[in-house]
């Protein structure tokens, strides 16, 4: 059948963008240059246990709970660091800021293959464009940073929609931004449930992006996987 699609949004990280090395990698190559001796491995341990405790109280960067997404991105860092072991709150507060700018910049990016080509192909072919992240603001700059900003009529964050996947919310915000109905629109992205399940569930067609060997995830139409992004062009061809 074919679709008939006007409309297409992207998720971003592991989508079209990874991170160049392991978050703790990163942590600790900004600590070596303050001097401070820090285990990456221990850092990348730090990090997800304190991200994911932030992420479960504070949600979607804070919003609503009165944090803006750089005090809980600060805090983020300084907490994963004093994990660490490291308790010099001037050295803490200098990391932290470095390290937020940093993740702006394209040096810790990469496009993941096919990307460029794929955007560049889906504009010519007159589809909409547009980003739907769970992200903060800083998205834009690194779009812009990446070279991928061009490619979309708008970027939708869970910071600025004030909702982030799974919640179909999101999705209403980037319907309406695109000027699209549902079945007019297909989302693409790396998870399951925030990005494949969720599209559907507000009605948008959806594909997900599972490279080979990536482990037995739920059952997906093998039509709605695609082992890399250039498969998307066969799956949407007008």
């Amino acid at each position: 059948a074919m679709l008939r699609l006007r409309l297409l949004t992207w998720d971003v990280k592991d989508t079209l963008l990874r991170l160049r090395q392991p978050v703790g990698q990163s942590y600790a190559a900004e600590a070596r240059a303050q001097g401070l001796q820090v285990q990456p491995e221990a850092l990348g341990r730090s990090f997800r246990e304190v991200y994911g405790a932030q992420s479960r109280r504070y949600p979607n960067y804070g919003h609503g709970q009165g944090l803006s997404s750089r005090q809980w991105w600060l805090d983020v860092v300084k907490q994963s660091f004093r994990l660490s072991g490291v308790q010099d709150e001037a050295a803490l507060t200098k990391l932290a800021e470095k390290l937020y700018r940093d993740y702006c910049s394209r040096d810790n990016w990469e496009m993941l293959p096919g990307a460029a080509e794929t955007l560049s192909r889906c504009r010519q072919l007159g589809f909409r464009m547009g980003v739907v992240s769970n992200f903060d603001s800083r998205l834009e700059t690194i779009l812009s940073q990446c070279n991928l900003r061009h490619h979309f009529e708008f970027v939708l964050t869970s910071e600025a929609a004030g909702f982030a996947k799974p919640d179909g919310r999101i999705f209403e915000q980037a319907l309406r931004l695109g000027g699209a109905r549902p079945e007019q629109a297909a989302h693409i992205g790396d998870d399951y449930s925030r990005d494949y399940r969720a599209a559907r569930a507000a009605g948008m067609h959806s594909f997900l992006l599972r490279a080979a060997g990536q482990g037995e995830g739920p059952e997906v139409p093998p039509e709605h996987v695609l082992p890399t992004l250039s498969h998307l062009l066969a799956r949407i061809e007008k």
